[in-house]
């Protein structure tokens, strides 16, 4: 099956070799985002949950160029330098999702690209 790239200039490009997201029949894969502004390229400044509306804005962002939303996610992973945030990613994250909920799974990792305190990549699924 050949693969799509997806890109737009609402999220922050790709620091590295790989695509925003890649389409492979109906799905679509979303590389993982972190709060980057993506009109400045630089990572926001602020607290876990304004660094997390960032990233759930630049996912949301990308799942539109690839002609859907946020509402077709079926599976997102975070990653977060410390478990500690999890309760205000939860409440960030239940701003940007209704019931039924995606799939989903929470990692604590050692370091993430330029700083960050959260990483969320995501799989989006047409019917």
């Amino acid at each position: 099956m050949p693969r799509q790239p997806i890109a737009t200039d609402s999220a922050p490009a790709a620091i590295g070799p790989y695509s925003q997201a890649v389409r492979s029949g109906n799905q679509v894969f979303l590389s993982g985002q972190i709060p980057l502004d993506p009109a400045t390229g630089q990572l926001v400044e602020g607290d876990i949950a304004t660094q997390s509306r960032r990233v759930f804005d630049n996912l949301a962002a990308v799942c539109a160029a690839a002609g859907g939303s946020l509402d077709q996610v079926v599976r997102v992973g975070i990653y977060l330098m410390d478990l500690g945030d999890f309760a205000a990613v939860n409440a960030v994250m239940a701003d940007y999702f209704t019931a039924p909920y995606p799939a989903r799974s929470t990692i604590q990792v050692s370091g993430l690209p330029r700083g960050a305190r959260v990483e969320v990549d995501a799989i989006l699924a047409f019917d």
